[in-house]
């Protein structure tokens, strides 16, 4: 089961967990209570995403535990070749500082728990999820912390966040 609902996932979120389609994050890396968290959710409708939804309608609270486990066991996603802004990149950087993201998501932005892996996460993906944060559409967990954050951030400054943590380096 485990070797056949990974492949699923690979067919959507990358070779090995690591997503080169456009608005799809890289899985790799994730932690496994945030991936078993997030498969419940779409299992549940909870959250928006037809594909995701019909993928996990299926699967046992067994299955979600040995595929958090798996994916939590991949490589994560490598730093991107493509160097980054600098300019971008410092003022992002500025700013996960200011609003403090590495308290919950750990200084290196590598997630724990319920909170997900940041760095070198698809730009496009991180920026989507920002914004979907700060006006309230995307699921939490029963607490307003990603929005209240965000809420002092223009669209400009949840850019350059999302490009320093996509490009992050330790």
């Amino acid at each position: 089961m485990k070797a056949l609902a990974l492949a699923a996932c690979f067919a959507c979120h990358g070779a090995d967990g690591v997503s080169e389609t456009p608005l799809t994050p890289s899985i790799a890396g994730q932690p496994a209570f945030f991936v078993v968290a997030q498969l419940f959710l779409f299992r549940e409708g909870r959250r928006d995403s037809k594909e995701m939804t019909e993928a996990a309608r299926a699967l046992t609270d067994d299955d979600l535990r040995a595929l958090g486990d798996a994916i939590a066991a991949l490589p994560a996603p490598p730093v991107p070749a493509k160097a980054p802004d600098g300019s971008r990149y410092a003022r992002g950087r500025a700013l996960a500082q200011k609003e403090r993201c590495g308290t919950c998501h750990e200084p290196d932005f590598s997630g724990r728990e319920n909170m997900p892996r940041l760095a070198n996460q698809r730009e496009d993906y991180l920026l989507k999820a920002l914004r979907d944060y700060k006006k309230g559409a995307r699921v939490g967990y029963g607490t307003a912390i990603m929005p209240e954050t965000l809420s002092p951030l223009d669209d400009g400054d949840l850019q350059d966040v999302a490009h320093f943590l996509h490009h992050f380096r330790k």
